[in-house]
């Protein structure tokens, strides 16, 4: 089921690429956008992880580096029976985490300096529980991808503001412009709503069971949550939001209903009626 998610939904954000490529240059423009959506899947399956750690400045590390995260990575990872992944860490102040790579054994697990910071141990090994289990799911391809394609309709969408689509008589069109510009990006956020909602609540229960703590994961979710809200991150973006624990851009309002993350309130009260395991 993982895998035929991620063919359609591959298939449907290169189609929108597709859409755009043919309203901004007819059939030319069409070819030339499917061509950059299948170049765009190659690159994604084999460079998306180095790609996303690059737009977060994020740095790879060894265990002389960051003694304590690398232990308890390598101890849930033991657990787990996985692929010890590389580590890395983003330089933010904001505390967060994703996971990247196209299967377990080319993971990445980033965290924020922040979350090191804030986060109690257990809170801690909560959250690298709850990312290694979009490891173990085979999350982290489907959402690495949808970052990278969803990065290059949102650059095509901006596109429209200096280069007005065409109709089959060659006159300018600039509500068609306005229209690429405004559903290209809100496109590309459904799509990954598609991508992330359910697999954040998989990957909470996994986190769950593998540390024997969901409460640790429900506080270091609130406290997460919190930080977010008061210290917005900075170098977060739109096309990876989905792929972070804790979703960096949320809104409250209208625009809570396009958020790729569910609702904080109903994954920490799943949490908290889990019960406690012993480990």
């Amino acid at each position: 089921m993982n895998q035929a998610k991620t063919l359609l939904i591959i298939v449907a954000m290169t189609g929108l690429l597709v859409w755009i490529g043919d309203y901004f240059g007819g059939q030319s423009g069409m070819v030339l956008a499917l061509a950059i959506g299948l170049v765009m899947n190659g690159v994604s399956y084999f460079f998306s992880d180095k790609i996303v750690l690059a737009s977060y400045g994020a740095k790879v590390v060894t265990q002389a580096d960051a003694p304590e995260l690398y232990a308890i990575v390598a101890n849930l990872t033991q657990r787990a029976g996985l692929p010890m992944p590389r580590i890395a860490i983003i330089p933010e102040d904001t505390p967060n985490a994703f996971a990247t790579g196209r299967n377990p054994e080319h993971a990445v697990v980033a965290v924020t300096e922040g979350i090191m910071r804030i986060l109690s141990r257990p809170e801690l090994e909560a959250v690298i529980g709850h990312e290694l289990g979009h490891v173990k799911h085979r999350d982290i391809l489907i959402g690495s991808m949808a970052a990278v394609l969803a990065q290059a309709i949102m650059f095509l969408s901006r596109m429209a503001m200096w280069v007005s689509p065409r109709d089959e008589e060659g006159r300018s069109n600039p509500l068609a412009g306005i229209a690429i510009m405004i559903l290209g990006p809100l496109a590309a956020i459904l799509l990954q709503m598609a991508v992330s909602r359910s697999r954040e609540y998989l990957a909470d229960d996994y986190s769950a069971h593998l540390t024997g703590r969901p409460d640790m994961l429900a506080s270091a979710l609130e406290r997460l949550q919190s930080y977010n809200q008061q210290l917005p991150m900075q170098s977060a973006q739109p096309a990876t939001a989905h792929m972070m624990i804790v979703n960096p851009l949320s809104a409250g309002g209208l625009m809570s209903l396009f958020s790729t993350h569910p609702p904080m309130a109903v994954r920490v009260e799943r949490l908290r009626r889990m019960p406690i395991e012993a480990r």
